[in-house]
């Protein structure tokens, strides 16, 4: 199995995509490439079993009516909630508030940052995927699903905080340096000096290992609950297994 993690950013020139070969017990990094456009995403996409991409595949539902709502002049406060009470749905996802109850991280609000921005590049690309007949599935049933690396690694028990920026390099280091310990059975090969000084190329590694975990039914799922927000909104897949488990 190929799995590619992508770590997605509104411009090619931070964005990363891994190629990962799971095979006889071994996990072997086939190429990671940085500054990578869409045309590089979509046909590494094409190519996997299964990609992990790190960002978000939707906006709030409650977020989409209230900006159809305020078009329209109709804007309405829910009766009881003032303040961030009641703009809270508005600014994270269903999948959003999940990750933080159960690792306590937050991710990025997709209506309320920057992050929108490579949104609206991952909305193209999905729908770009969709066209050349991939199947397209937020809740992470297809060819995609969303991951988000710092939970993975903090689920995982390796550093997940304060690599990212040239200025943190030896950190970076370090992380490589748990990685392979936790996982003696991967293989970064020549591709190994990229990973120690770029944070773009590790979480896009770190997104294939989380596509690994979905592939192999070891990552969360939306229960009934969630299940219809998720189709909409995304979901954020968490590995729910140890690391070693995704090798045999």
């Amino acid at each position: 199995m190929v799995t590619v993690g992508v770590d997605l950013a509104a411009e090619a020139a931070r964005t990363a995509v891994a190629r990962l070969d799971w095979h006889d017990g071994r996990a072997r990094l086939v190429d990671v490439r940085t500054g990578a456009d869409d045309e590089v995403i979509v046909e590494a996409v094409t190519e996997a079993g299964k990609a992990g991409i790190d960002c978000p595949l939707g906006w709030p539902d409650r977020f989409v009516d209230f900006v159809t709502a305020h078009r329209a002049g109709h804007v309405e406060v829910p009766d009881g909630l003032t303040g961030r009470a009641w703009r809270r749905d508005l600014a994270w996802r269903v999948t959003d508030q999940v990750v933080h109850a159960r690792t306590g991280l937050t991710p990025l609000s997709v209506s309320a940052d920057r992050i929108a921005h490579t949104t609206m590049r991952c909305a193209a690309l999905l729908a770009e995927l969709a066209r050349r007949g991939q199947p397209v599935d937020r809740r992470g049933g297809g060819a995609v699903v969303e991951v988000y690396p710092a939970a993975a690694l903090k689920l995982w028990g390796l550093p997940h905080r304060g690599y990212k920026r040239t200025a943190n390099l030896a950190a970076l280091g370090e992380l490589v340096d748990r990685l392979k310990d936790a996982a003696p059975w991967l293989d970064l090969g020549d591709h190994e000096p990229l990973c120690r000084t770029s944070d773009d190329a590790t979480d896009a590694v770190i997104s294939a290992f989380a596509a690994r975990a979905s592939a192999l039914g070891l990552a969360t799922v939306p229960d009934g609950d969630h299940e219809r927000a998720a189709a909409t909104e995304g979901w954020i897949a968490l590995p729910a297994t140890p690391l070693h488990t995704l090798v045999p």
